[in-house]
């Protein structure tokens, strides 16, 4: 199901460890207004009911905001969750394509302040905010502003 993936976006390699190749793939896009991660949604990432589980999105979430404020601001740095609040707005259905787009709202020296918006098929299904402490220097996230 992940061979139908909307043109621009490309396979985000060797980011963020065995965590993110579990439960990806995600793909990428860069554009002038930031990172824009992808997930097509897979039987495995969904409910009994055929709809992306709860825990899922809030994972996608986690992931689709460090990575966006690590890009957008050059960072480079493992970014652990402080705080996330989301809300789930409406459903992500099996064989949906989701995108997340993230507004870095303020970065501190010790803190990172996001809010996100998830969209299944371009409608809304999740709205999320999130604060992350600055980490040590991560090799990898450099990867983000190369390829």
């Amino acid at each position: 199901m992940s061979d139908n993936i909307p043109d621009g976006f490309r396979l985000l390699r060797d980011v963020g460890g065995q965590f993110i190749n579990v439960n990806g793939p995600l793909y990428f896009r860069k554009t002038d207004s930031g990172l824009i991660l992808g997930l097509r949604i897979e039987e495995r990432h969904c409910n009994p009911m055929g709809i992306c589980h709860g825990g899922m999105l809030m994972t996608f979430c986690d992931m689709v905001m460090p990575m966006a404020a690590n890009y957008a601001h050059k960072l480079a740095q493992f970014l652990p969750t402080i705080s996330m609040t989301t809300d789930f707005v409406g459903p992500a259905k099996l064989g949906a394509w989701l995108e997340g787009r993230t507004d870095v709202l303020k970065v501190t020296r010790n803190l990172v302040f996001t809010q996100a918006m998830i969209t299944a098929d371009g409608e809304p299904a999740v709205r999320a905010s999130g604060t992350f402490k600055r980490g040590a220097t991560h090799g990898e996230l450099a990867k983000l502003q190369q390829g």
